[in-house]
């Protein structure tokens, strides 16, 4: 056993940078400042205040992350050649956006080969669901909104009424609505909170305090802990000290400003945790590797990036006396088959932006003579055919007036083996994607293509899709994998204890490292991951109790921090060796 904590040289200015502060990022922040550890977090993107979010989604300046244009808002949109990636930007990272929905997943995600030969993955992540689920304030959603209403007489007319279930989501909703209450979680150690206003604004930023985000919880304790955040400050190079690929004299980290000339300067550490979402930490990975900074990154970057086996549709009527988003963003969801999850997603009023990215709802082909090229998208003639059969509902198809009063946004996931493989451009910057192992990507999901014209029957309405599907670009909001877990570098890039393979010193401890498709929402996996990684590093300068890089795997005992930021009677807590409930488990 060693002492974790390299020695950096003198005058450190960290013992540990965290690259990222969104669910990885702050968990790590947060654990590892209860160990002792000096942690500084870089974000490239800037600090909201409740206030400072977009009232609605057409607030393009705090809505969307576009630095060459000056936007510096909290949702980003990176296409790749086989996927439109969404996500989230800002300190608090994709949290800021997301759709606050925590749910464990299935059995097959623990049974995936990638992993399973490595430990009992259900078993191990248990105690760490736990954590995470108390943490984010997970609950069960209290009402049943109108769009509820709509997908259970779906589940039902579809034979699988069994499979509707509420969500559980990481919102507060122990106060009247807009009602003021000293901190609920923490034990006085956290934020007071406000209720739930079920006003359906989570995905545009919740301006009523009432979305449990990062801010209002790991990241809140960190920095009452000491850890300090550095937003609109991006990472560039990582690089170990000396020269030396061991990383025994610690890390430089050079950073910039974001979205502004100057500002360069070159940060210190011990050690480094990336946790740059899964498609930032591969850009950054794959630059380190190709520059020679960390050369011994394995070649297995970029192969297993998921999508979530995703789609996003909706349905939508014309009808100007209903409204849809009353609720929080997503509040139940369904099984229309065993590989397939469905859920209803909305938009607070005026929040009609994405309206614009509406088409018709147009199936594509499965290839039926060779099952391994996956489901294809939808040819020309087919969507021609549908335009000309949807002539009548056209004009209020693209129509944002109304639209997320009128509209149940469906988010469609899946379990199936499918992924891609990002590689650098050859010539430019950036990323390049192409089919990986497993099935090809689906362009369509059949099964997500039925919900969506049985909601619009219910609704009386329309099915409908989005547009980059028409030239065969799936949309995932949940993009995975890419530096997932394994024993070796000849089959993964970082270890089960999340260092890096050939780079001990440098962890990577987000989205990127889930080896499978989980088909339901990966916040509390991510967190889950994340909780269990932090807890087997030691406290500052005590021997560290996991292998050496590259000693066969055995399960390690979790370290109690030395400072815990938490009182222990609080219901956030931590709770080092509780049993663990069944919560949030779907069927």
């Amino acid at each position: 056993m060693a002492d974790v904590r390299p020695d950096p040289g003198p005058d450190p200015d960290y013992d540990v940078i965290v690259v990222g502060s969104g669910f990885g990022g702050s968990v790590t922040a947060l654990r590892l400042t209860e160990k002792g550890y000096r942690v500084g977090v870089l974000e490239a993107g800037r600090r909201f205040a409740d206030h400072e979010f977009p009232s609605t989604s057409w607030h393009l300046r705090d809505y969307l992350w576009a630095p060459w244009a000056r936007c510096f808002g909290i949702f980003r949109a990176d296409p790749l050649r086989d996927v439109l990636v969404l996500s989230g930007a800002g300190v608090g990272g994709g949290s800021l956006v997301y759709a606050n929905t925590l749910y464990r997943p299935p059995r097959a995600f623990y049974d995936d080969p990638q992993w399973r030969d490595i430990t009992d993955w259900a078993d191990e992540l248990d105690t760490a669901y736990d954590q995470a689920t108390r943490m984010l304030g997970a609950n069960t959603y209290p009402r049943v909104s109108p769009s509820d209403a709509v997908m259970r007489d779906v589940a039902e007319e579809m034979g699988v009424g069994d499979t509707y279930r509420a969500a559980e989501v990481g919102v507060f909703f122990g106060a009247a609505p807009g009602n003021e209450v000293p901190d609920p979680f923490f034990g006085g150690a956290g934020p007071a909170r406000h209720g739930c206003l079920h006003c359906g604004e989570c995905m545009t930023g919740c301006r009523h305090d009432a979305k449990n985000t990062l801010v209002k919880n790991y990241l809140y304790l960190a920095e009452a802990a000491g850890a300090r955040v550095h937003p609109m400050t991006t990472a560039t190079a990582i690089r170990p000290r000396g020269g030396d690929l061991t990383g025994a004299s610690g890390y430089e980290v050079d950073v910039r400003a974001t979205g502004r000339p100057g500002g360069r300067r070159t940060l210190r550490a011990g050690q480094v945790v990336v946790a740059a979402s899964a498609l930032g930490t591969q850009r950054l990975l794959h630059r380190l590797r190709g520059s020679g900074d960390l050369p011994r990154i394995s070649p297995r970057l970029g192969e297993l990036s998921r999508t979530n086996s995703e789609a996003i549709l909706a349905a939508r009527t014309a009808s100007e006396s209903v409204d849809y988003t009353r609720g929080v963003s997503i509040t139940s969801s369904i099984h229309p088959d065993e590989h397939t999850h469905v859920e209803p997603v909305r938009y607070g009023r005026g929040s009609n932006l994405l309206a614009l990215l509406s088409a018709v709802l147009v199936d594509g082909t499965a290839a039926a003579k060779d099952a391994s090229l996956g489901e294809r998208g939808p040819s020309v003639r087919r969507i021609v055919g549908e335009l000309v059969r949807s002539r009548k509902t056209l004009w209020a198809l693209h129509r944002p007036r109304n639209w997320a009063e009128q509209s149940i946004v469906l988010l469609v996931m899946q379990t199936l083996d499918n992924s891609l493989t990002l590689k650098p451009r050859r010539f430019l910057r950036g990323l390049r994607s192409r089919p990986g192992a497993g099935t090809p990507n689906p362009a369509w999901i059949p099964a997500g293509h039925e919900v969506s014209r049985r909601v619009a029957r219910r609704m009386g309405g329309f099915p409908v899709g989005a547009s980059s599907t028409l030239v065969n670009l799936p949309v995932t909001g949940h993009f995975l994998g890419g530096a997932v877990i394994s024993e070796t570098p000849e089959t993964g890039v970082v270890d089960p204890y999340h260092r890096l393979h050939g780079h001990p010193g440098v962890h990577v401890v987000d989205g990127s490292t889930v080896p499978a498709n989980l088909g339901v929402n990966p916040s509390l996996t991510i967190t889950a991951l994340a909780e269990r990684a932090m807890s087997l590093w030691p406290n500052r300068g005590e021997p560290d109790p996991r292998p050496a890089p590259g000693e066969p795997y055995r399960r390690v005992a979790a370290v109690a921090p030395d400072h815990p930021a938490v009182p222990a009677d609080a219901p956030g807590a931590l709770r080092v060796d509780l049993p663990h409930p069944t919560l949030g488990v779907p069927l």
